[in-house]
């Protein structure tokens, strides 16, 4: 095998390859005897086909499998002697080959880039840690109060308002003649539940018990009746009586409603779940301030592919998003396409950065998930399709590409705790309106991370744009192990 370098520009190369015929000839008389050993052709005993009777059968079906295992195998060869580390998949192209000659092809290929991550005890953070918070157990036993509370009649000479439940008849009519499934008597309606059409509900706020209304609507176009879809509508409401939902009392008896034994197992099971959504919004935050350092800590030319590749996944979902919204997305009035490009193209770059840097950082210190890691996650995924767990659980037994994925953000977090432990970290504690209000400053931008010596930052405000697009590592170039 000869190979020939014929591009070096920054990260891309570009190889010609020559394979001498005789080493193809040999690669296709190996394969035609594993074939003979186990072939069967009419008047031939199986197992005693002559290779020759063989190649003038299966000679161009043998050469098509050969002449791609050689390329496969020869490509990797050389780019394993000369050290090379793809970004991504070898472009290769056949040149030159007839049947009894040499084979020539060409590689095109990008390379990852030497990444030298810096000094991780350099890295100052602070985590959020749960303080205390009666007010919000409180105000969470209030819901759950009012969600198992009764109706009681409302003794008040008052109009009615969202949140009352009315007892109302009501006929319907489109082009003044009654439908089907629009009429009754003595229903039972929660103002603000939703529950009717839009735009019926909200004609009976201010009315008082006793009171009759003509509420005027539309069907929406979507609506499940063909007859009725898109048409106008008129019905004829009597508001009989008005109730009001009185919350139940906060006891052992609200907590057995609930299923739980009496009121502080309730308290408790609040505690935890407060304290498990506080440590998870905590972490992200946390995360996030050192995906800002290590960006502005580390500046090394990437891959335009990878690049180009995020770039249009990034690209495609917001198109997607914003074809489903009528509204458009906050901060998005007055940007015309190439506006918007040039943002995800930013993200796109710190998000590959990123990636890389990651997977280096886990390649280098042998950062490994487990398999038993890997199994638990599979098996938390199937819970969440009740009933189709055996359907989930086969789909990653017999997709790699799916188990890739699903385990590609573990180890990534792997990789970010490898680096936290070294890091210098404050805890400070924060309530939970506290916490959501560092999100907020943070999703409109305000907290930025500075630029360490030598290194070029990437954060540019753009925190409101990578939480539109996503904000994530490249996940698929953070890949466990070499």
């Amino acid at each position: 095998m000869q190979v020939t370098e014929t591009k070096s520009e920054g990260l891309s190369r570009e190889f010609k390859v020559a394979l001498p015929a005789n080493e193809i000839e040999e690669k296709i008389s190996h394969r035609l005897k594993e074939l003979a050993r186990t072939a069967q052709m009419p008047g031939f005993r199986p197992g005693k086909v002559p290779v020759a009777v063989l190649r003038k059968k299966y000679g161009p079906s043998v050469l098509g499998e050969v002449l791609e295992r050689a390329v496969n195998d020869s490509s990797q060869q050389a780019l394993a002697e000369k050290g090379l580390r793809p970004a991504m998949q070898p472009r290769v192209e056949i040149t030159s080959f007839e049947d009894g000659g040499d084979l020539e092809y060409t590689i095109a290929v990008e390379l990852l880039p030497e990444i030298k991550p810096f000094d991780f005890s350099q890295i100052k953070l602070e985590r959020l840690i749960p303080k205390t918070d009666e007010a919000a157990m409180e105000k969470v036993l209030a819901d759950i109060a009012a969600a198992h509370g009764d109706s009681a009649p409302i003794k008040d000479d008052r109009e009615t308002r969202t949140g009352d439940v009315l007892m109302i008849d009501f006929v319907g009519r489109v082009g003044g003649e009654e439908f089907a499934g629009g009429k009754a008597e003595g229903y039972e309606l929660t103002l603000g539940s939703g529950t009717f059409i839009p735009g019926f509900e909200e004609q009976l706020i201010g009315v008082k018990a006793g009171g009759k209304v003509e509420v005027k609507v539309k069907f929406p176009e979507s609506y499940g009746a063909a007859g009725l879809s898109g048409k106008d509508a008129v019905f004829d409401v009597t508001v009989n009586e008005l109730k009001e939902t009185v919350p139940s009392a906060i006891d052992d008896e609200l907590a057995k409603k609930v299923g739980m034994e009496n009121l502080e197992v309730l308290k408790s099971s609040i505690r935890e779940e407060q304290e498990r959504e506080f440590n998870g919004m905590s972490r992200m935050i946390l995360k996030r301030a050192l995906l800002d350092e290590l960006s502005a800590a580390h500046d090394f030319e990437i891959p335009e592919k990878l690049l180009d590749r995020e770039f249009e996944t990034i690209w495609n979902q917001f198109a997607e998003r914003r074809k489903k919204s009528e509204d458009a997305d906050a901060g998005d009035e007055g940007k015309t396409d190439e506006e918007h490009q040039k943002e995800f193209k930013e993200i796109a770059e710190r998000r590959v950065r990123l990636g890389l840097l990651l997977s280096e950082v886990g390649r280098a210190n042998n950062v490994q998930i487990s398999k038993e890691d890997v199994n638990s996650q599979l098996m938390a995924e199937a819970r969440r399709h009740p009933g189709r767990e055996k359907e989930v659980m086969e789909h990653y037994k017999n997709n790699p590409e799916a188990i890739e994925q699903l385990s590609a953000p573990m180890y990534e977090e792997k990789v970010v705790d490898f680096i936290l432990e070294q890091a210098s970290i404050t805890e400070k504690t924060a309530t939970m309106d506290e916490l959501i209000k560092v999100m907020e400053n943070e999703a409109a931008g305000k907290p930025k991370a500075k630029a360490k010596p030598g290194g070029k930052s990437k954060a540019k405000g753009k925190a409101a744009a990578e939480k539109k697009a996503g904000e994530k590592p490249a996940r698929k170039t953070a890949k466990k192990g070499p």
